[in-house]
């Protein structure tokens, strides 16, 4: 039951990230991508998987080191637990991605990679996307600056 728990977690989580990569500019992908009830599924899984290792995990989380974290990730469902809360979550940080991605005016074709990497490793792809973020952000203004300037020269 544990490994079923354990690709259930992404297989819940894949519908979301296939909008999000391949239909960014479809309606209902944006409806889906603001809403943080999206992670739900997963986080019951979590749940699942963490309620019959709660006495390892609050070790590992009341008093973390590294020898209390290595005996809960050495259970199935501690190691499930583990890897359904990281499902939840990068989800979560994918979603803003998009968002922030689609605010920001950011393409589509750059962004569906970028998201494949966050799904594999999300924190090289949250730092590539706040590279990229800054970048965008810091041009914006001096974008607008030109504008107005070009504007009230005419």
């Amino acid at each position: 039951m544990t490994g079923f728990l354990f690709e259930l977690s992404f297989w819940l989580a894949a519908p979301v990230w296939l909008l999000m990569i391949f239909a960014p500019g479809w309606g209902p992908t944006a409806r889906i991508a603001v809403s943080p009830w999206t992670v739900v599924p997963v986080l019951l899984v979590y749940l699942a998987l963490a309620v019959p290792v709660f006495p390892e995990l609050w070790a590992a989380v009341r008093s973390p080191d590294l020898d209390t974290f290595r005996d809960l990730t050495a259970l199935a469902d501690g190691a499930g637990a583990i890897w359904a809360q990281v499902i939840a979550w990068d989800l979560l940080i994918g979603q803003w991605m998009y968002r922030e991605a689609r605010r920001l005016g950011i393409s589509a074709l750059l962004m569906g990679p970028l998201l494949v990497l966050t799904i594999l490793l999300s924190p090289f792809g949250l730092l590539v996307f706040l590279g990229l973020r800054a970048a965008r952000s810091w041009r914006a203004p001096r974008e607008d600056l030109a504008a107005t300037v070009t504007d009230g020269a005419t």
